[in-house]
């Protein structure tokens, strides 16, 4: 007997495939059932023309077998089988791919699902193996053949004893070390747990006999062994049923089971899409948040099947990060059981799934919107700041494909809005979009600006998700209304005479505005008169790009405090209010107490604002002196 050796590929190559295409051991048996399973549909396409295979659809199995005294694992098909021809061509070349050439050859086999493309999982066996023994017997044939190798040295191909057709792959499983628990792979239950993980939706049953303990009867404490024979997998996916067959409960139930939630989905999106990318999907919209969803730890991604075999538990390729809420599986053929996720990832077939999916589910959102207010709104409320993270993030490049999902709530009727809808009922004297900003409503309702707004009878969306206007100043503008956030300076509701008047006003006291510019100095960049006001005496507002809460935001994260962000403030004083005509007379008769007046109104801004006050006891101290 010879040793022969690995036709196309070296020692280096076998331990870079072991080592780098496989990320957890544990793919191996998915990899073997699969093979498994291949060699099955190739005998069912054989005997759909040949009455001579003998063998009933529903007696194709997988079986697996243990033995712990041994250290063997052992998968096994009733399949077609290989010569020795073939054992020595596709197990002798690395990358040769039986599988491959099947479809290839047979073009009426295009409905029979060959999940092995590339030849390479196989190999993977030696990840968990010091031995792998390979017995078959060709459909038709009176010989059978073994395959035994060690590993990169090569590998023998002899004549053996075999009285069924298919294949029996044996695997002599390596001893554990410190490092590596090898053991687990001789466990009837982690292996019944690898199969349902990989392989549960196999079409053929995968079957492997267990022991477990029964109490003998009228003997306490005694146990005897039971052997029972068990199914595996389940077979049937539920996405590749007919809808028209599934329930509402089915969903859910498969959603709540597959995904470890406790809620039903708001929303099911199952679809079979053919053409570039042909796949079916199966997604859920959840009704809230899982607990790390708004943390680091949470990972995104969809799982991802080759016809019904797991090649990866979250691909996070299938999904934008503003749907990462979303969880489902894509089942395709088109992508290789034995691509890895390095592979994956620059994959031309996985991009265009990606594509797909993505307008899937923003479709379903839309109709949602449309036709379910009431749930949309309930999904808004928990994953809403995710859609306006993703108009916001990439420089606003998703910004169009999210602008109509977002909802904001308004001060009309306390609601949520849509931009179209708010856009839609604007008064034609109204030629922006106001909003504000705060930590809550309540607290955006006490800003002295507000009362102006409502005043005119223009609506006002308030922003209280920190990302909100960082959102909306990636916008821009929707329908050709810009954002104002009415407490920038340059908000201003007054008509051009009333805008004239102020300026006259402004200009006539310009001396008394600088000097409590001085007096203010470093706090704020600029001091003026405004018709903005209602009933209010002073307000804090912001000119440029950062807004105080921007600034409050930014400041807030971590690493800020070495590089904190400050927003320009001007601090506006009504024109109209009495608090004028005392200003005027303190400054010019009581500099000192001018000073003070000063420095208590701008206290006051900062505490209406939300600012806070940035000498408490100086302030405390102002307003003691001041009632004396």
């Amino acid at each position: 007997m010879r040793t022969k050796q690995f036709k196309s590929e070296s020692k280096k190559l076998m331990d870079m495939m072991i080592n780098s295409i496989y990320t957890h051991k544990e793919i191996f048996l998915r990899e073997l059932i699969s093979n498994a399973s291949d060699a099955l549909d190739k005998l069912y396409f054989k005997s759909l023309t040949d009455n001579s295979v003998g063998i009933a659809p529903d007696d194709f199995v997988i079986r697996l077998e243990l033995d712990k005294d041994n250290r063997t694992l052992k998968v096994i098909d009733n399949g077609c089988g290989m010569t020795e021809e073939e054992l020595d061509s596709n197990l002798g070349t690395i990358a040769k791919s039986g599988s491959y050439s099947f479809k290839n050859d047979n073009e009426k086999a295009e409905n029979v699902d060959i999940i092995g493309q590339f030849g390479v999982g196989f190999y993977s066996a030696f990840m968990v193996s010091d031995e792998v023994e390979v017995k078959s017997k060709a459909f038709g044939s009176d010989s059978a053949f073994c395959w035994k190798s060690k590993g990169a040295d090569g590998y023998t191909v002899e004549p053996c004893e075999k009285d069924t057709v298919g294949t029996e792959v044996t695997l002599k499983i390596r001893e554990s070390t410190d490092d590596e628990n090898y053991d687990e792979f001789l466990d009837q239950y982690r292996i019944s747990s690898i199969v349902k993980k990989y392989s549960d939706y196999i079409r053929h049953p995968i079957k492997m006999k267990f022991t477990t303990k029964k109490p003998i009867e009228g003997k306490e404490g005694e146990y005897e062994d039971v052997v029972e024979d068990r199914t595996l997998n389940s077979m049937v996916p539920i996405w590749k049923k007919d809808k028209k067959d599934i329930k509402v409960e089915d969903y859910n139930n498969f959603y709540k089971e597959k995904f470890f939630d406790f809620t039903d989905p708001l929303r099911v999106i199952h679809t079979k899409t053919e053409g570039q990318a042909t796949f079916t999907a199966l997604l859920f919209i959840p009704e809230k948040p899982p607990f790390d969803y708004y943390t680091k730890e949470f990972e995104k991604g969809l799982q991802l099947y080759s016809s019904g075999v797991l090649i990866m538990d979250k691909c996070a390729d299938l999904l934008p990060d503003y749907f990462s809420f979303v969880k489902g599986i894509i089942d395709s053929e088109d992508l290789s059981l034995n691509i890895s996720r390095e592979v994956l990832q620059h994959d031309a077939q996985l991009k265009l799934i990606a594509k797909t999916v993505e307008k899937k589910i923003k479709s379903e959102l839309e109709k949602m919107l449309k036709t379910d207010r009431e749930n949309y709104e309930k999904f808004f409320g928990s994953f809403g700041v995710q859609l306006k993270f993703g108009a916001y993030d990439g420089y606003g490049a998703n910004k169009e494909n999210l602008k109509d999902l977002l909802l904001f709530v308004s001060s009309r009727e306390n609601k949520y809005v849509t931009l179209k809808e708010y856009t839609e009922r604007m008064p034609e004297s109204q030629t922006a979009i106001f909003y504000a900003c705060g930590e809550t409503k309540e607290k955006i309702d006490v800003l002295p600006q507000t009362d102006t707004v409502k005043a005119k009878g223009y609506e006002l969306l308030y922003l209280t998700d920190n990302v909100d206007e960082f959102a909306l100043k990636m916008l821009g503008e929707y329908d050709g209304k810009k954002f104002i956030n009415i407490c920038d300076n340059d908000f201003e509701l007054g008509s051009e005479e009333e805008k004239k008047e102020l300026n006259e006003q402004n200009e006539a006291a310009k001396d008394m505005l600088s000097s409590m510019k001085e007096i203010l100095e470093g706090k704020i960049n600029d001091v003026r008169f405004t018709a903005k006001l209602q009933n209010h005496p002073v307000c804090l507002t912001s000119e440029g790009g950062i807004s105080l809460e921007m600034e409050k935001v930014l400041n807030s994260m971590p690493g800020a405090k070495n590089n904190a962000v400050k927003a320009t403030l001007v601090l506006e004083i009504n024109a109209t209010h009495p608090i004028v005509e005392k200003l005027k007379t303190l400054y010019s008769d009581d500099k000192d107490t001018f000073g003070k007046y000063t420095k208590l109104l701008y206290d006051e801004a900062c505490l209406i604002s939300g600012k806070g006050l940035d000498n408490a006891l100086e302030h405390s101290n102002l307003v003691c002196e001041l009632m004396l």
